[in-house]
């Protein structure tokens, strides 16, 4: 079990951002006057790409009904809210630590390009990755295109590629696309639904990523 690729999941694994998508998912239902989703739902679908989450939250909408909501959280997202929302702890560590062991880094997130984009210029964190994809460049997850992309463009096979997220669709996208998928039990899916889908390990933070790496025999070998 040796990786050459670590592809991270954005929202929930690397930045703590569920309390600003959540408000923001609710203030578009307001806006066009439907019944709002509670807070549990909407954090549900973090990780899914934008049309998916609309029609789980209102699968009885029709497509311009439920573009709406999105745009109307696109607008809030982008520029009118103000929920903060930073990297966990340890996120940018973490990523300095794999970089100088010689790991190639990758994101697969169902952000949008321009929220991604947004995030890596605030974070600062755009030049510790070698490639990156967002759900509106293709299929969502646990569609595996993502990942197979971004192998793909890295040169990476899948038996060399571990899937890093903290939701259900990040682990089915990583079986999907033939990777191994490690979860992290702090982001939105509740720690049991991650154990059922038996990732190599759910870890309690991203700090304990370097470790279980060495232990497990994940040293990077070129």
């Amino acid at each position: 079990m040796t990786f050459s690729l670590i592809v991270f999941d954005w929202d929930g694994t690397l930045m703590d951002s569920q309390a600003r998508i959540v408000d923001c998912l609710q203030a578009a239902f307001v806006e066009v006057g439907q019944p709002v989703p509670s807070r549990e739902a909407a954090a549900d679908i973090i990780g899914l790409g934008l049309d998916e989450a609309m029609a789980r939250l209102w699968p009885a909408a029709a497509a311009a009904q439920r573009q709406l909501v999105a745009d109307h959280y696109r607008r809030h997202f982008l520029g009118g809210n103000t929920t903060p929302s930073a990297l966990f702890a340890g996120a940018r560590e973490t990523l300095e630590q794999l970089r100088a062991a010689g790991y190639l880094l990758a994101v697969a997130t169902g952000k949008s390009r321009r929220g991604l984009d947004l995030s890596l210029a605030e974070t600062g964190l755009a030049g510790h990755f070698q490639a990156t994809r967002c759900a509106d460049e293709g299929f969502s997850k646990p569609h595996p295109q993502m990942l197979l992309e971004i192998m793909d463009e890295l040169g990476v096979a899948p038996a060399r590629t571990l899937m890093i997220g903290d939701t259900e669709y990040d682990l089915q996208m990583a079986a999907n696309a033939g990777a191994g998928a490690l979860a992290v039990c702090y982001g939105v899916h509740a720690p049991e639904r991650l154990r059922a889908l038996h990732p190599l390990a759910c870890l309690d933070s991203l700090a304990a990523i370097p470790q279980w790496l060495r232990q497990t025999g994940g040293a990077w070998v070129a």
